[in-house]
């Protein structure tokens, strides 16, 4: 039993770490663009998120195959940023056509932000972190699901906050983007609060 527990518990910690203390929205401040532009309403920053997931699973996956197995041996360690962009960049094509072709009400809702997938920060980042890291194929893939899950999450609750902005009336020199970069700035605030809350889960 404990043996099974000690073999789960890193992974256990890598996405909760990635969902909550180190959300890369509300932590990181990574993936800004599509936050800001793709939750004013619940069902496109779920499907946005949905995307951004598995593209940062599947990255992840692709990426730690590429450098391991193909980047290190062969001594291009420095083509790792421009080959993880172009994974990346095949990965939202793959996605952009999937959805374009089974989903298109989705495809239209996401709109130009689907494609700005390819230079979203936040996915580059994970793939590049898994290194820095020094993580496995496995704590790869659950790092880029905890920080897809991280985007969800700070997706759907900003999507809730800003339907309340609706409803408000702030000053005129608050009214439309200042209003919703301070409710930002406050949803960041309370991600906070989880400080070391992993560690004490699993301690």
């Amino acid at each position: 039993m404990n043996t099974a527990w000690d073999a789960v518990k890193p992974f256990l910690v890598i996405l909760f770490t990635m969902i909550l203390t180190e959300n890369y929205v509300l932590v990181k401040f990574l993936g800004i663009c599509p936050f800001l532009g793709v939750s004013k309403k619940l069902d496109s920053a779920v499907g946005m998120s949905a995307a951004v997931t598995i593209v940062m699973v599947v990255a992840s996956a692709a990426t730690w195959c590429i450098q391991t197995f193909l980047l290190v041996p062969l001594g291009l360690e420095y083509m790792q940023t421009i080959a993880f962009i172009l994974v990346i960049a095949a990965l939202v094509q793959l996605i952009e056509f999937t959805l374009k072709k089974y989903i298109p009400a989705l495809h239209k809702t996401l709109g130009i932000y689907l494609p700005l997938i390819t230079t979203n920060c936040a996915v580059l980042g994970v793939t590049l972190l898994n290194f820095t890291n020094e993580y496995g194929f496995a704590q790869s893939l659950v790092n880029g699901l905890g920080a897809g899950l991280g985007f969800m999450l700070a997706m759907v609750l900003f999507s809730g906050v800003r339907r309340t902005l609706l409803r408000a009336k702030p000053p005129k020199c608050f009214e439309g983007l200042p209003i919703t970069l301070v409710a930002a700035s406050l949803t960041s605030l309370t991600f906070m609060g989880f400080t070391g809350i992993v560690e004490h889960l699993f301690a």
